[in-house]
């Protein structure tokens, strides 16, 4: 089975075929603009973004979001995680956590998978929102801040986010990431409902 993904991030469409392999399932890239909605919650995001893409093209498909929220930064990045690392990066993110011996934070990430929309979502005005079929698949890992980067595989704040219960950061051992990342767990859930779900393969 196949399945558009619209995002601009080629490693994200490769962690995802590494969890859809087992369950048959391939998922495709395409790279079409979407406006990012302003929101706390990565799933309102991923679901806006599925829904405009959907009024594009007219296929079922899927759009991720995810985000670094640090506890002691009030959540923060959060939602905003892109924005914040384009902006401030990686050293901005440890420049903020200096001193602070609090560094526990956890990874979101929300998988929106779209299957019909009946109006045209409007990104300027909140109450034009489509009716559209939308399921939420959710996955997240608990982990903390490194006091400094370390390793160079992986992608975004992979390199100061170190799970829980393990002693490298996901930039060091990308095993592990692939394994318990808030991704593949948001991913997990998709292929299983895709699976019981044959129906709604073919629309």
């Amino acid at each position: 089975m196949e399945v558009l993904f619209s995002t601009s991030n080629k490693n994200k469409v490769a962690e995802s075929n590494e969890v859809g392999r087992k369950y048959g399932v391939s998922f495709t890239q395409i790279h079409l603009f979407y406006p990012e909605i302003r929101s706390d919650s990565v799933s309102e995001v991923a679901k806006a973004g599925a829904e405009y893409v959907f009024t594009q093209i007219r296929k079922p498909l899927i759009v991720e979001d995810s985000g670094l929220f640090i506890k002691s930064l009030n959540e923060f990045p959060g939602a905003y995680s892109r924005f914040a690392f384009e902006r401030i990066g990686i050293n901005g993110i440890l420049k903020l956590m200096d001193g602070i011996s609090d560094r526990e934070a956890s990874f979101v990430s929300a998988v929106a998978y779209i299957t019909s929309a009946e109006k045209i979502h409007s990104f300027l005005a909140s109450d034009t929102a489509p009716n559209s079929d939308v399921k939420i698949f959710e996955g997240s890992v608990e982990g903390k801040i490194t006091t400094e980067a370390k390793g160079e595989k992986g992608f975004g704040f992979d390199p100061i986010f170190q799970p829980k219960g393990y002693v490298k950061t996901f930039a060091e051992d990308v095993k592990t990431k692939n394994a318990i990342s808030h991704r593949k767990i948001a991913f997990e859930k998709l292929c299983q409902y895709l699976k019981t779900k044959p129906a709604e393969r073919t629309r």
